[in-house]
C-alpha cells in the first residue's frame, strides 16, 4: 500500500478577522495550521489514504499545536523532528475582498529549515509511495539538502515525486534566487503542478502551451496547469486534457491549490499508481482525477484557513454529482 510523504514547512497562518484591510491595519487574527506540504498531507489523510509529514518544528507551543492538529487530521507525525535552535515558522496573512492574500513571514530561520539530510532515512520510502514538496523550503539551508536526499530515496525505490512550486517571493532574497531553485528541482519531479500566476515567472515564456511544454525536462512525466476557478489542464504524453472548475462562494483562497493537488495525489494513491504506468493511468482516468481535484480546491475556498477548511470526501463527491446530474 502506497502512502504520501510530504516534506517541507509546517507553520501557523495568522488569518485576519477583517477582510479588505492591509496587513498593517489588521487588528486581530485567528491562528490556523498551515504550510503547503502540510495542507497536502492533511487533504490526502482526510480523503482516506495514508500520509506522513517530514519536517522539523520548534520546541514551542506553536510546534505542539501543529503536531496536535496534524494528528487530529490523520497525518502521521513520527517523522517530525523538534529543535531548540529555532522557533516554529509563522505567517501573517491579510485577505483582500476577493479572498486573495498578502503574506508576511516570520522565519530567520524557522525550525523547518534546520532539518538535516542525515535525518532523512531512505528506508522510509518504498515503491507505490508519493513524495510531495514545494519551493518555500528550497532556500539555501540544511532543509534543501534534506529534500535532495528524500527525492533520491524515492527515485531509488521507484516511487513518484510531485512538485508544486507554490511561489512565495517574500521568502526569497530576490525573485531570481526563487526561479533558480525551482528550475534546479523541476527535473527531479515526475508530476509538476503549476498555477496560471506562476507559469511565466518560472519558465520565462508568455505562450501557455509553449511554457508548459518547456517544463517537460528530466524526469517530468505530467504537468498540471491550474487556472483557479476556471479549472485545470493536464498535460501528459503530448496530450492535453481540460477540466472546468466549480462555482462557489469564495471566503479565503488560502490552501486552495494545496487542496487541489492533495485531491489529485489522493486519487493516484487510491488508484494504486505506479511510476512505470503513471502516464497511462493519468490518461485513462483524467476526468475522474481532475473532477475530484477541482472539487477539493473549490470547496476549500468556502472556509477560512487551509487545513481547517478542507472538505469531507463526501462533500467533494456531492459537488461532482451535482454537475453530472
Amino acid at each position: 500500500m502506497g502512502k504520501l510523504l510530504a516534506i517541507g514547512e509546517v507553520l501557523i497562518d495568522f488569518v485576519p478577522l477583517q477582510k479588505g484591510v492591509d496587513l498593517k491595519d489588521v487588528i486581530s487574527f485567528e491562528r490556523a495550521p498551515g504550510g503547503a506540504p502540510a495542507n497536502v498531507a492533511a487533504a490526502v489523510a482526510k480523503y482516506g489514504e495514508r500520509s506522513t509529514m517530514i519536517t522539523k518544528l520548534g520546541m514551542d507551543a506553536f510546534g505542539d499545536f501543529l503536531i496536535k492538529q496534524l494528528h487530529e487530521e490523520g497525518v502521521e507525525t513520527d517523522k517530525i523532528f523538534r529543535t531548540k535552535e529555532a522557533n516554529t515558522g509563522l505567517a501573517f496573512v491579510s485577505l483582500k475582498n476577493n479572498g486573495e492574500r498578502d503574506f508576511s513571514f516570520y522565519r530567520n530561520p524557522s525550525a523547518d529549515l534546520l532539518l538535516k539530510e542525515e535525518e532523512i532515512n531512505p528506508s522510509w520510502f518504498s515503491a507505490g509511495d508519493i513524495l510531495h514538496f514545494c519551493s518555500v523550503d528550497l532556500v539555501e539551508s540544511p532543509m534543501k539538502l534534506a529534500h535532495k536526499k528524500a527525492i533520491q530515496a524515492v527515485v531509488d525505490n521507484h516511487g513518484i515525486v510531485s512538485f508544486d512550486p507554490n511561489v512565495r517571493l517574500p521568502l526569497w532574497e530576490n525573485p531570481e534566487e526563487c526561479q533558480k531553485a525551482i528550475r534546479e528541482f523541476l527535473p527531479l519531479a515526475h508530476i509538476v503542478k503549476i498555477s496560471d500566476e506562476e507559469l511565466e515567472f518560472i519558465t520565462g515564456k508568455t505562450d501557455i502551451d509553449e511554457a508548459v511544454q518547456s517544463l517537460f525536462t528530466g524526469n517530468v512525466k505530467a504537468v498540471v496547469y491550474t487556472k483557479g476557478p476556471l479549472g485545470a489542464d493536464l498535460y501528459v504524453n503530448g496530450n492535453k486534457y481540460e477540466s472546468s472548475g466549480y462555482p462557489v462562494e469564495v471566503q479565503d483562497t488560502t490552501g486552495a491549490g494545496d487542496a487541489f493537488i492533495g485531491g489529485f495525489l489522493y486519487k493516484l494513491l487510491e488508484m494504486k499508481a505506479e511510476l512505470d504506468s503513471l502516464e497511462d493511468l493519468l490518461q485513462k482516468n483524467n476526468k475522474e482525477i481532475l473532477s475530484f481535484s477541482n472539487g477539493s480546491g473549490a470547496l476549500t475556498t468556502t472556509g477560512k484557513g487551509a487545513i481547517s477548511s478542507l472538505p469531507a470526501k463526501e462533500k467533494v463527491l456531492e459537488l461532482i454529482d451535482l454537475r453530472v446530474h
